[in-house]
C-alpha cells in the first residue's frame, strides 16, 4: 500500500463523518466507501462489493437522538483496503474477519467524540452569554475536530502499522486455519441476510405483506426468464458463428424500477384516502353543528 493511498483514504475517513453529519452525500455510506476506497486502491469492483453487503447488514440499523451504532462505514474502509492490499485475503473474509469487529469497536471511539465535543459545546454557551459572535462561530468550527480525528486516526494507525498483522491473519486463515476461513467466508456470504432480516422485523410487513410477495414474485420470474434467454442466446451463438445477438440479464435497476413504480401508486392511495376521510369528517362536523344549533348548553345558563 503506497504512502499516498493511505493518507487520501484517512483524509476520506475523517471528512464522510462530517457529510454524514452535516451534508449527507452519500459518499459516507458504506456503498459509498466502497467506491471511494476502490478507486484509490485500483479495484473498484471488489469496494462496491464489501461495500453493498456492509450496507445491506445495516439496513434495518438506525440511530435516534445521541445513540450511538456500529460504524459500518469506517469497517468497509478497512476492510476494503486489507482486501486489495493483502495477498490471498477474499471480500468476504475482510468483511467478516475486519469489517464487523471494527464497526463493533468504532461505537467506543463515536463515543468519545461525542463525549470530547462537549467542550466545545460549553464553550459556545459561554460565548452566547458574552455576545462574542467570533467565539461562536470559532468553536462550531472547531467541534468538527473530535469527530474527524475520531475516525482518522484509527484508519491511519491500522493502515500504517497493521498490514503486517493482517497478513499473518490471512496466511493462517488459508493455511493452518483454513477451517476458520471457510467458515469466516460463509459468514460474510450470510450477513446482507441479517440486514434483510433486520428491516423486515421493523418494516410493517403484516400490512404491506401483498407488496412483499408481488416484489419477490416478479423479481424471480423476470431473473428466472431473462437467465433462460441468456443461456439460450449463449448455445445458439456457439452453434452459429453468425449469430451475434448479445443477451444481457435483467439489470437490478428495472428490478427497482418496478417496486418504484408500485411505491408511487401505494402512496397516490394513501393520499386520496386520507384526503376522502378528511372531506367526511369534515361533513360529519358540519352536520353535527347543525344538529346543535340553537341549543342552550350549560355555559350559557
Amino acid at each position: 500500500m503506497a504512502w499516498w493511498q493511505i493518507i487520501l483514504i484517512t483524509l476520506y475517513s475523517g471528512v464522510q463523518i462530517l457529510d454524514e453529519l452535516q451534508i449527507w452525500s452519500g459518499l459516507n455510506t458504506p456503498i459509498g466507501a466502497g467506491f471511494i476506497v476502490g478507486l484509490i486502491m485500483g479495484n473498484i469492483p471488489v469496494g462496491l462489493f464489501i461495500g453493498a453487503s456492509m450496507q445491506l447488514m445495516i439496513l434495518g440499523v438506525g440511530t435516534f437522538g445521541g445513540a450511538s451504532r456500529i460504524d459500518a462505514t469506517i469497517g468497509t474502509v478497512l476492510a476494503t483496503a486489507f482486501s486489495i492490499s493483502i495477498h490471498g485475503m477474499s471480500p468476504q473474509v475482510a468483511i467478516s474477519s475486519i469489517a464487523v469487529p471494527v464497526a463493533t469497536i468504532m461505537i467506543q471511539l463515536d463515543i468519545l467524540a461525542r463525549f470530547t465535543n462537549t467542550y466545545f459545546a460549553h464553550r459556545i454557551d459561554h460565548d452566547i452569554e458574552t455576545f462574542n459572535y467570533k467565539g461562536i462561530e470559532r468553536n462550531y468550527l472547531l467541534g468538527a475536530l473530535p469527530w474527524a480525528l475520531s475516525r482518522a486516526i484509527p484508519v491511519f494507525l491500522a493502515l500504517a502499522f497493521g498490514r503486517g498483522l493482517v497478513q499473518a491473519i490471512a496466511n493462517a486463515l488459508n493455511g493452518s486455519w483454513a477451517w476458520l476461513g471457510n467458515g469466516l467466508s460463509l459468514a460474510g456470504a450470510t450477513l446482507p441476510a441479517v440486514g434483510f432480516a433486520i428491516l423486515l422485523r421493523y418494516l410493517p410487513v403484516k400490512k404491506h405483506v401483498a407488496y412483499l410477495i408481488l416484489g419477490f414474485t416478479i423479481t424471480t420470474l423476470f431473473s428466472v426468464i431473462f437467465f433462460n434467454v441468456q443461456s439460450l442466446g449463449t448455445g445458439i451463438a456457439a452453434i452459429s458463428k453468425g449469430f451475434s445477438v448479445k443477451f444481457n440479464g435483467m439489470p437490478m435497476l428495472a428490478i427497482a424500477l418496478l417496486g418504484f413504480a408500485l411505491s408511487i401508486m401505494h402512496y397516490k392511495g394513501s393520499v386520496n384516502e386520507d384526503k376522502e376521510n378528511v372531506t367526511k369528517n369534515a361533513v360529519k362536523l358540519a352536520d353535527s353543528s347543525d344538529e346543535t344549533k340553537g341549543e342552550i348548553t350549560d355555559d350559557e345558563l
